[in-house]
């Protein structure tokens, strides 16, 4: 089980200081990891930050790395979580030429079924918005692709634990 390779999801509870996001990067390379997504920003604390980062891994190995990064000063904790463990999304933007999109008379049928919205329409394209898991995100794209796609991207992954006590104390 520990020689098993899983997707893995650390959340890094820390002070936002300069150069901290450079080395927990670091950590990852050094122990020959990619970092699939990273995401990062303030937490409800006020001087508290999250770094979320997947990687795929085993078990052992995504261990050493959080024990590293839990060892620096400037990080107040951090924790990794298989996916069944955490509630998370992503959040995806595709562009799409309004007249393709329009003509079609599927756009009702494109909204329903993935859930998505529009975040704005113009005579030349249209932005749609999915937030999901990164299935839910890659089939809205190839739902999407007929149409012609001018621009997709999607953003790392956010998450909090289904623990029943939060990593860190974040409310008064």
């Amino acid at each position: 089980m520990d020689n098993e390779i899983r997707t893995y999801t650390v959340l890094i509870y820390t002070e936002n200081q300069i150069g901290l996001l450079s080395q927990i990067a670091n950590v990852f390379t050094r122990r020959s990891l990619s970092i699939w997504t990273l995401t990062a920003g303030p937490t409800a604390i006020e001087g508290v930050h999250t770094i979320t980062i997947t990687s795929d891994a085993t078990r052992r190995k995504i261990d050493e790395a959080v024990k590293q990064i839990e060892k620096r000063v400037d990080v107040i904790s951090a924790t990794y979580y298989v996916s069944e463990e955490i509630v998370y999304r992503e959040l995806a933007l595709c562009k799409v030429p309004s007249p393709a999109l329009l003509e079609s008379g599927a756009i009702e049928k494109l909204l329903s079924d993935h859930h998505a919205r529009i975040l704005e329409m113009n005579p030349e394209f249209t932005v749609l918005q999915k937030t999901g898991t990164l299935r839910e995100t890659t089939a809205f794209y190839e739902s999407v692709k007929p149409f012609g796609v001018l621009q997709f991207v999607r953003s790392g992954r956010v998450a909090v634990s289904r623990d029943a006590e939060p990593e860190i104390k974040c409310c008064k």
